[in-house]
């Protein structure tokens, strides 16, 4: 890849700026160039590393300002110079609160060009060095946290601290070394967690973090119901949180963060354990105890999370003397979206509506069997802009917009998250060992002891036994779990893919944000 700086050059008569393009690619710059703003748009879907846009205001078709709004949804940062023929006042205004970086001008002329790139990439580079200087004089302060005993609320703040740099740090000198610390919090992390795990189950103290089946008791029935407002709890399956602050800013525009907490997924962190636990209030060997028509184990045909609703209907139940009048919304495809966003006004006379929602979940199944999708969201970064654009332009996103209008609350949290695996290990089991690669259930099994936190006795973890002989095993840190049959062709189709089941922090540590109605 090039480490020039890229220029995405919009205009219909681009042809005539051949000389100033030429000057630019003679200074070194890469200069992409197109004539309407809907290839520009299609540029900035198709390429992360485009740096500088130069946009012309009077294109026929998509105007300049209609063209930049669309930019901006794509990329919200990404510096855009606006070249108009009309220095309008209104024009410039309307511009500039779209969030333009700089304007010029026509007839532009080379020095003009120049000397606005240097202002743009030498004003980013200063960003990035303070950022970097930031973090290196941090640096130093993490590594002895991430090695000094730290507890459950210790960790989610630095596992915080983590996420928060990496946001910030945009392919520096320093976002090696903060990969391989926060690598290095995942080994500790996974010590952790084989340390303290079994014994939260039966600690309810707050020595124990809030788990997935404590998370409703504990932060959000204590406010049910609001004779106010309505409360919707919207469920983003695999919704790190880093995916979160990367939406956050624009949930902000039309609500305002209450809080922004966290809680520990159980173990298995996928969504046939946790999720069920969640809505049941009730760990999986309880849910299976109390009501086996509703539980299916891994090596059973047929859907796993059928009953959410039943369980929830259950939990709310157990809980209230007054039962709040409440619904349950699940959405796994387009047609439930576009559903939900036309319907969501009817859930405003509900206490309390529930809605499951799929998309991230099946992004990262997609992006493990599409290479165009793996090449969209190759690391981490383009991962995180990739739910941000799914966001923007969603169904759901259209329907909370038209409820913030009159005034709800909004509960946002997630099952579990995801990890980007890297480091295969070897298992070997029978036909009903399961096919998740980040944990196995199944009896028999054989396994690099290293790698995994292992569970001999699931009844301890709260967790069923399919078989007398079945035992759990969760892979730690960004480790995958491979048969030694087509070893390689499996290592290299599931390495860097976005995973859940296992034990790291992004997988166990789920953001939990209040909201509430601007």
């Amino acid at each position: 890849m090039s480490n020039k700086i890229t220029i995405l050059w919009a205009d219909d008569e681009i042809d005539l700026l051949k000389p100033q393009v030429m000057f630019l690619e003679k200074k070194g710059y890469d200069v992409l160039t197109v004539t309407n703003g809907h290839d520009a748009i299609e540029e900035c879907e198709e390429y992360n590393d485009i740096d500088v846009v130069f946009l012309d205001e009077s294109m026929p078709g998509l105007t300049g300002l209609e063209t930049l709004s669309k930019i901006k949804e794509i990329n919200p940062h990404i510096p855009v110079v606006m070249i108009t023929k009309n220095e309008a006042e209104n024009l410039m205004e309307e511009a500039i609160g779209s969030q333009i970086t700089d304007y010029l001008i026509k007839p532009v002329n080379p020095n003009q060009i120049l000397l606005t790139l240097k202002k743009i990439i030498d004003k980013k580079s200063l960003v990035n060095e303070k950022t970097s200087s930031d973090y290196r004089q941090e640096f130093g302060d993490i590594f002895s946290k991430i090695n000094g005993g730290l507890n459950y609320v210790e960790w989610a703040n630095i596992y915080k601290k983590i996420i928060n740099w990496e946001i910030k740090i945009d392919k520096t000198d320093m976002s090696e070394i903060l990969s391989m610390q926060k690598s290095e919090a995942n080994i500790e992390f996974s010590k952790f967690i084989e340390k303290n795990y079994v014994d939260w189950l039966y600690d309810n103290t707050d020595k124990a973090p809030i788990m997935s089946h404590n998370l409703l008791r504990e932060k959000v029935f204590n406010d049910l119901p609001d004779e106010e407002m309505p409360t919707f709890f919207l469920l983003l399956d695999n919704l790190r949180y880093d995916q979160w602050k990367i939406l956050e800013p624009v949930v902000k525009e039309y609500f305002r963060v209450d809080e922004e907490d966290f809680f520990y997924s159980i173990l298995p962190t996928a969504t046939q354990y946790s999720r069920n636990a969640i809505f049941s209030g009730l760990m999986p060997s309880e849910i299976q105890e109390y009501y086996p028509e509703w539980w299916k184990n891994d090596n059973e045909k047929g859907g796993k999370n059928l009953h959410e609703k039943d369980l929830l209907g259950e939990q709310i139940k157990r809980t209230f003397q007054h039962v709040p009048k409440f619904d349950y919304v699940k959405v796994i495809n387009t047609y439930h979206a576009n559903t939900l966003r036309d319907n969501i006004h009817n859930y405003l006379n509900n206490d309390f509506t529930v809605i499951v929602y799929n998309f991230i979940d099946m992004l990262s199944h997609a992006r493990t069997e599409m290479d165009v999708l793996k090449q969209l969201a190759g690391d981490e970064k383009a991962y995180r802009s990739l739910t941000l654009s799914w966001f923007l332009h969603s169904p759901l996103w259209e329907g909370l917009k038209e409820i913030a209008q009159k005034g709800i609350k909004l509960i946002i949290t997630t099952d579990h998250g995801t990890i980007r695996v890297k480091q295969p290990s070897r298992v070997i089991g029978d036909k009903e060992t399961t096919t998740n690669l980040r944990y196995k259930v199944g009896k028999n099994l054989k396994y690099e002891r290293r790698d995994v936190l292992t569970v001999n006795d699931p009844k301890e973890a709260l967790l069923p036994r399919p078989n007398v002989s079945s035992k759990f095993i969760f892979a730690k840190e960004d480790k995958f779990f491979l048969y030694p049959n087509n070893y390689n062709y499996y290592n290299n189709y599931y390495r860097d893919t976005f995973q859940h089941g296992g034990i790291s922090l992004e997988e166990v540590i789920c953001p939990i944000v209040k909201l509430t109605s601007k």
